[in-house]
């Protein structure tokens, strides 16, 4: 206040009493916040990189990942004759429903999967399978939020920005944190990517997987000297602030985005550009398919493996709008879930054997995850409502036991019955990955210090190599 009022001449008698800028944090200009790592791994890494592959909506369980016969030996029946039936968000409940799909066990390690993906079958000696996740929310929103951020209300930062934040970047020239949007925002906005009390450097930028994935890359100016004169005059006005201020961490921030979108005028366009992949890896992806969510979605999977390659640290792929939605079926179960299968499970299962091809999934962790599962009765007739009891996800690449399944749920997948999974244990466990112990990855905020995991978090060891 001080150095702001009275033209600054008190402020000026009030340094000299203090014995310089001692008021906040001096302003550092030859490490910016962002620019450097916050912390050194705590262990050695297995995993350089994330991939998050969002399924938005919640992808059931019963259908997918987790078979239970005795839903086809029940179909029809009363629930509430069988077992008891919580409350669910809209609370229509129906009778017990079977899956639509078939279930086969694929690979060495004879995994059961549905045909809603048979291409990831094919993948199923490089996966680990999670059949015993739970969530304390049965709503998008703060389920998102929860999934997000290990908090169920919005303003906390997400984990992607909590990994931007531990390690830093590998490429000064790009984003350490990257989403690629599929079309879809999810329920809880673009919270769900945040920085939120974390510097704003972190969060989250938001890319399309196209020739132009972001907004205003291409400079205006008729030459690199103007631009640069402008961004010099920029620098040098907000630091003449940081200077009478002390610490600000926004001010902090700005300069170095202004700084990070000069790089990524050269960085993205060549990042973009796949003109120069095979046309066989084209068709692996899915380039080719007559589906446009298919082809869209192979995009975004691999823009994800070009980012890898250039060491983006966390990348998530939300999902494409096809027709049924997300994969939010509380009707049309059958239509809305193979619609979005169709959309994402070659273009997946190519990244997957890409990866793996090119030795990359052995420093990438990929993760196919949601918020919450179904029910396996039926909402109405022909749908299933949330349910955040039990659902799986997988996990592939980096430090994972390839080919194993963790964790069982009931006959009816409605409720976990062994090793029961929360969502702070997959950020634990992906923060480990990425040589982080997630007990010590904290930060200062509101009078105590806060972390991804909260008060929870336990390294899901058997899932391990």
């Amino acid at each position: 206040m001080l150095g702001l009022c009275r033209n600054g001449f008190g402020g000026v008698a009030l340094l000299g009493l203090m014995g310089g800028l001692g008021l906040g944090a001096p302003f550092n200009n030859q490490k910016i916040l962002a620019q450097s790592p916050s912390i050194l791994p705590h262990h050695p890494a297995k995993a350089k990189s994330v991939i998050f592959l969002y399924m938005d909506g919640g992808v059931s369980q019963v259908d997918s990942f987790d078979p239970k016969p005795r839903l086809e030996k029940e179909n029809g029946e009363d629930p509430y004759k069988k077992f008891k039936v919580d409350a669910t968000q809209f609370n229509n409940i129906g009778k017990i429903l079977k899956s639509p799909w078939n279930f086969n066990q694929f690979g060495e390690s004879g995994i059961w999967i549905s045909d809603l993906f048979p291409n990831i079958a094919t993948c199923v000696d490089d996966i680990a399978v999670i059949r015993s996740m739970i969530s304390e929310f049965p709503e998008h929103t703060n389920a998102n939020y929860f999934l997000h951020t290990g908090h169920g209300l919005q303003g906390r930062p997400s984990m992607g920005a909590w990994t931007a934040y531990g390690l830093g970047t590998e490429n000064e020239n790009l984003p350490g944190y990257i989403v690629l949007d599929g079309g879809l925002i999810p329920p809880g906005g673009l919270d769900n990517f945040k920085s939120g009390f974390l510097p704003a450097s972190y969060e989250a930028s938001i890319f399309k997987a196209r020739d132009i994935p972001v907004a205003n890359i291409a400079p205006l100016e008729g030459s690199d000297g103007i631009q640069r004169n402008k961004l010099n005059l920029a620098k040098q006005m907000d630091q003449s602030l940081l200077g009478r201020l002390g610490d600000a961490q926004q001010i902090e921030s700005a300069i170095q985005n202004y700084e990070l979108a000069y790089l990524m005028q050269s960085s993205v366009p060549e990042m973009s550009d796949m003109s120069g992949e095979s046309d066989n890896i084209k068709k692996l992806y899915g380039f080719d398919s007559p589906d446009q969510h298919t082809r869209g979605y192979a995009a975004q999977c691999l823009m994800a493996r070009r980012m890898v390659e250039r060491g983006v640290r966390f990348i998530e792929l939300t999902c494409p709008r096809v027709e049924a939605d997300r994969w939010d079926q509380h009707n049309g179960l059958k239509d809305g879930h193979e619609r979005n299968a169709h959309a994402v499970d070659q273009p997946i299962a190519a990244l997957l054997k890409d990866l793996k091809s090119r030795g990359l999934l052995e420093t990438t962790l990929v993760i196919f995850g949601m918020e919450f599962g179904r029910t396996p009765f039926a909402q109405g007739t022909n749908g299933r409502d949330h349910n955040p009891s039990a659902f799986s996800i997988w996990m592939a690449g980096a430090g994972i036991k390839a080919g194993t399944v963790f964790g069982t749920t009931d006959e009816y997948g409605y409720r976990v019955l062994e090793n029961p999974t929360s969502i702070h244990d997959l950020h634990a466990t992906m923060l480990h990955l990425m040589g982080i112990q997630h007990e010590k990855l904290t930060y200062r905020f509101s009078g105590r210090d806060i972390r991804l995991t909260d008060v929870g978090g336990r390294i899901i060891q058997e899932i391990l190599t």
